[in-house]
């Protein structure tokens, strides 16, 4: 049996898929399991013993090129992709992603068995041969787990599999030799970015938070990001000493950082999630989207929210953000301080919704 995981993006999507392609794999022990994954994310799946194949499709990048003109080029690329796609001849295609991008993609590949959602976003629907009914109250790691359910898996612990080995523990080595933090064992890390504006908070409160942190905690204070430049703009507010490891590490590096550190301050983000995955304790701060559906998966977390009439509104645009700016840095370092201060605070085991099938 040949079976096709479609999960294209983003990162916190992607690791809410992982305990779904365990369940998979549990119950298809001898399938050809292969997962077809954008660029961005594509680090995460890499060596992942649950996977046969990975495929990695360059969708944004051809959407790039095609508005620079190359049309040829961007043309045979695609065309090559479908065509290895297709002659895999998939006996079972599962599209967890739920769009129109992906669902195309199911249809492209030529299964005869299409799986979805019966939800029909973006008229995703149209393209499937079978349909599950999506409950959008629940976490997207309980409702992805819905498709092996289905399948007739049998779905317990949520199981997070990131191969995170030697390489990884090495160059996170060379950076805390590089920034003198070796041996530190009392570490905080700060995701200061999200995807969408109406996500983030302000630099001004990160930087007094982190002073904090440093001073009153005796916490060395690490920031993270894929760019290192909208860190510089905060470490230049502190007074205290922090370090900046943005754009220093790929995902996985990323994701032994966090597990090296004893809790991460983040926005509704990717790395957010990463950390969970590895059972390293959040204080997460949401505005416009809902931690119950995309919160930080497990016990032990910390969500700091307003809950406003208006949130979560899911808009990617605000004029007043108010909902992230009423967010105060008191509330934000009694809530780090709470979490290292508890018993339990140096693993968070990621474990499923009580109210799961």
């Amino acid at each position: 049996m040949k079976i096709l995981i479609v999960k294209l993006s983003a990162v916190g999507d992607v690791i809410h898929t992982l305990p779904s392609l365990a369940a998979l794999r549990r119950r298809f022990p001898r399938a050809h399991i292969s997962w077809v994954v954008e660029e961005a994310a594509s680090d995460l799946l890499r060596n992942h013993p649950c996977l046969d194949e990975l495929i990695i499709s360059g969708r944004k990048r051809w959407i790039k090129e095609l508005k620079e003109g190359k049309y040829s080029k961007v043309l045979k690329e695609a065309g090559r992709f479908i065509s290895d796609l297709r002659s895999q001849r998939y006996d079972l295609v599962i599209d967890f992603h739920g769009l129109f991008k992906s669902a195309v993609l199911a249809w492209l590949s030529g299964a005869s068995r299409r799986l979805g959602y019966d939800s029909m976003q973006e008229l995703s629907g149209l393209f499937y041969t079978e349909k599950i009914p999506e409950d959008l109250s629940r976490h997207a790691v309980d409702r992805y787990l819905d498709f092996p359910r289905h399948l007739g898996a049998d779905v317990k612990q949520p199981e997070f599999f990131l191969d995170i080995s030697a390489p990884q523990h090495r160059h996170i080595d060379h950076l805390f030799e590089e920034f003198h933090l070796s041996g530190q064992e009392n570490l905080v890390a700060i995701n200061t970015v999200a995807l969408w504006d109406t996500k983030l908070w302000d630099d001004e409160k990160f930087a007094r938070l982190g002073d904090r942190i440093s001073r009153e905690l005796k916490a060395a204070v690490v920031f993270t990001g894929s760019d290192p430049a909208p860190m510089e703009n905060i470490l230049s507010r502190m007074t205290a000493p922090a370090f900046n490891f943005g754009g220093r590490t790929s995902l996985r590096e990323l994701a032994h950082l966090y597990q090296r550190a004893r809790l991460l301050i983040t926005t509704d983000s990717g790395p957010m999630h990463l950390a969970a995955a590895v059972g390293t304790p959040v204080v997460a701060l949401f505005g416009p989207t809902d931690p119950a559906r995309t919160g930080p998966y497990g016990k032990g977390h910390r969500v700091l929210r307003k809950g406003l009439e208006c949130s979560p509104c899911l808009r990617k645009s605000c004029k007043t953000r108010i909902c992230m700016h009423n967010i105060s840095v008191d509330e934000v370092f009694d809530a780090v301080k709470g979490v290292l201060e508890s018993p339990a605070a140096r693993r968070c085991i990621p474990l499923p919704d009580p109210d799961s099938p």
